[in-house]
């Protein structure tokens, strides 16, 4: 443990503790600010993962993140999130954390260091060789989720380790690392500070670019959100009228018509044709609505 960057003290910080508000929140920042370049550091490997998911997307594989403490609450919330930002299942991508839901808000005293338990809750959810699973731990040495990489390969499933430590014993259970060594956090070992704003960097990539690899946007718009509260409505009908031309009023008729479903009533508009041919254009296009409107 004390040879890892992540437990490492940071000599900037030796003295925050005589440090006024304004000179605390400057210091930080400071530190914040090299989060980017360490994850820019890992781009051309977040390429080559964000690659993989995609295609167990497209092989009907899912897409699971597995953690403990703050690296499993970034992977849950990354995973919660998807559903109503691209009208996903909730079980394309999954986010477990050490200890269960419990953990989300209260610790689990313990619950990281039980090395079969991450093999027990991916079991829990069926995984697959189809599926794609990725190890979120800061040190890189958390036994839980060690424990769930071996048993992924042990079914043949691609396994992507995240870390904040250029050298850690995950290495030897993933088949791609994503490491973004942050440097030493301004409190010695407390990874919920750069190490958690690099790891929700990275998640945010991974399934943002993984999304737009298999057609759930047009350009920066994000035509398969799902329209779920008075908000999304709103978007939904603005997205329409954006691409289609219509006014708001008119592209929330054509929405109604096409069951909220907001790529089928952009086809359905600009092929002119009714809900369930857009909806063939559509699979015909494999889900791409440029494919679908060509």
């Amino acid at each position: 443990m004390q040879n890892l960057t992540t437990e490492s003290r940071n000599p900037r910080s030796k003295d925050i503790d005589q440090l006024n508000a304004l000179q605390i929140a400057q210091l930080m920042n400071e530190e914040d600010a090299q989060v980017a370049s360490a994850v820019g550091r890992e781009l051309g490997n977040i390429a080559i993962a964000i690659e993989w998911v995609a295609d167990a997307f497209r092989n009907s594989g899912r897409l699971f993140y597995i953690g403990a403490g703050t690296s499993g609450r970034l992977g849950v919330l990354d995973a919660s999130e998807c559903p109503p930002t691209f009208s996903t299942p909730p079980s394309m991508v999954v986010g477990i954390i050490a200890g269960g839901s419990k953990a989300l808000t209260t610790a689990v005293e313990g619950a990281e260091d039980d090395l079969q338990q991450g093999a027990i809750d991916l079991q829990a959810h069926q995984f697959s060789r189809h599926d794609i699973l990725v190890g979120i731990a800061s040190s890189g040495r958390t036994p839980y989720v060690i424990g769930a990489l071996d048993y992924a390969a042990s079914l043949g499933a691609k396994r992507i380790g995240l870390t904040c430590n250029a050298e850690s014993e995950m290495q030897q259970y993933a088949d791609l690392m994503l490491s973004a060594v942050v440097g030493p956090e301004i409190l010695s070992g407390s990874t919920r500070l750069k190490s958690g704003t690099a790891t929700k960097l990275i998640l945010n990539m991974l399934t943002t670019g993984a999304m737009i690899l298999i057609g759930k946007t047009y350009g920066n718009l994000m035509v398969d959100l799902r329209a779920s509260n008075h908000k999304l409505k709103i978007r939904s009908q603005r997205i329409v009228s954006e691409i289609t031309g219509l006014s708001v009023e008119e592209a929330n008729t054509v929405l109604q018509q096409c069951g909220g479903e907001v790529k089928t009533a952009i086809v359905s508009n600009l092929r002119d044709v009714d809900a369930d041919r857009a909806r063939q254009l559509l699979v015909d296009g494999g889900g791409q609505l440029r494919r679908a409107l060509n």
